[in-house]
């Protein structure tokens, strides 16, 4: 099909989505030359007034939450973008709190087709490219931008943002971004600009992300060094060089890492202190308000809980162990299941002492990136011996077979990848359904 007859022919948002998959032979193509010249075609209109960019290994995803929080209480008009979706695809992008309907994307896609001439653009350069063009159009005071992979050679990186944040860094995408935490650190500190301030949210960050801030000739604003936070039994504070935040509240995000960054959304927000004006209570109220999907996400689930959480490389699995070990329960039963480039070893290890019954997952039907049962099985024996486990064609079918023989005080914990929580949330979604009075 060629791209004109491409371009008039209509379609839902799910053909849209199944066209992008093939129009590139790539999945993932790092580089600014393609995906830039697209943008320029389109006009490169401005996002919004304020841009900020968030980049880095775990994290992004809530500290853009803590960012959209903070500033909607402030009366700000935002709009984020944020990758992968868990359920639906208009869950990426959001303005004022709503996920963009079907219609708004279909429109920003068939701008792209018909700008992108026979240029090859990934399914994420599409996407990206349909949220800056549906931002633009919305009259936003601030728009959210989170990285997808890496930060230099990242479609998102066509932004120059006012100010950008790197959350963590941590070995994941090797691939791409390099096998040490000093090269993945440059790749993310690409975000910055010159003279614009990137918030460090780590204490103590790779020497090549420091590096590459330098010669970028960001301004550097560094948890640990200008900004600092301080826990408290019934609260905590954050404290800045010209600003101090007294009994923040809890952050409405459980795991432990989640002060580190609602404070770098602070830092960041601190950084437009003199064009953003937001009170102590807005701020507050951001903290306490602010969720993800996914995210150590507990659920009832008949007498026990379903505990669904994401971390699908070896840093967020330790978080995830983290908050387990603080947080134990009667019976801790896991089920995992992974992609096939991921660090299974690293990922289960955290959580070995910690789960009492171990279900394994099948996602190759989920993905073609989806490790097979046989793969995860043998990864799984490397990681932790010959622990007893089961394996199952899906998550569908684990929780149908756990969930009812869910005691008081247990705990089923979903987690290894995207796929894992969005087929538990689904599953969940079909139970409730099911027992619902006709």
């Amino acid at each position: 099909m060629s791209t004109a007859t491409a371009a008039a022919t209509p379609r839902s948002l799910q053909a849209w989505l199944d066209y992008q998959l093939h129009v590139h032979v790539r999945g993932v193509d790092l580089g600014l030359a393609r995906v830039g010249e697209v943008w320029r075609r389109l006009g490169a209109p401005r996002p919004a007034r304020w841009q900020i960019s968030v980049a880095g290994t775990n994290g992004k995803g809530s500290t853009v939450a803590f960012l959209e929080a903070m500033l909607r209480a402030g009366g700000y008009r935002v709009g984020s973008y944020t990758s992968p979706h868990i359920l639906n695809y208009n869950e990426r992008v959001r303005i004022a709190g709503t996920d963009a309907d079907d219609a708004a994307l279909i429109a920003a896609f068939e701008r792209i087709e018909q700008a992108r001439g026979d240029i090859p653009l990934t399914y994420f350069e599409f996407g990206t490219l349909a949220a800056l063009l549906i931002f633009a159009a919305a009259g936003l005071d601030v728009a959210l931008l989170e990285v997808g992979l890496g930060g230099r050679l990242d479609a998102v990186n066509l932004i120059d943002a006012d100010v950008a944040v790197v959350t963590t860094i941590a070995l994941d995408h090797q691939d791409w971004l390099g096998s040490d935490r000093d090269s993945i650190g440059r790749e993310k500190a690409g975000i910055a600009r010159p003279g614009r301030c990137l918030v460090v949210a780590e204490d103590d960050p790779p020497a090549g992300l420091l590096d590459a801030a330098a010669a970028a000739g960001a301004h550097v604003f560094r948890a640990g060094h200008d900004f600092r936070i301080e826990r408290q039994a019934a609260g905590w504070c954050w404290f800045g060089a010209a600003r101090e935040l007294r009994a923040l509240p809890p952050p409405g995000l459980a795991a432990p890492c989640q002060h580190a960054n609602a404070a770098a959304a602070i830092a960041a927000l601190h950084c437009l202190s003199g064009q953003i004006v937001l009170s102590d209570a807005a701020i507050a109220a951001g903290v306490a308000q602010a969720r993800v999907t996914a995210r150590l996400q507990r659920l009832r689930l008949g007498r026990g809980e379903l505990l669904i959480d994401v971390a699908h490389n070896p840093q967020a699995a330790e978080v995830l162990a983290q908050w387990l070990a603080r947080e134990p329960a009667v019976r801790t039963i896991a089920l995992f299941g992974a992609l096939a480039d991921k660090d299974v070893d690293g990922m289960l290890q955290p959580l070995g002492r910690l789960v009492d019954e171990w279900h394994l997952l099948d996602l190759s039907q989920d993905s073609e990136r989806g490790r097979d049962l046989p793969s995860l099985d043998l990864a799984f024996t490397g990681a932790l011996g010959p622990l007893p486990r089961n394996g199952w064609a899906g998550v569908a079918a684990a929780l149908d077979n756990v969930a009812p023989r869910l005691q008081q005080g247990e705990r089923i914990v979903a987690f290894g990848s995207f796929y894992v929580a969005a087929a538990a949330l689904r599953w969940l979604e079909h139970a409730v359904q099911a027992a619902a009075p006709a």
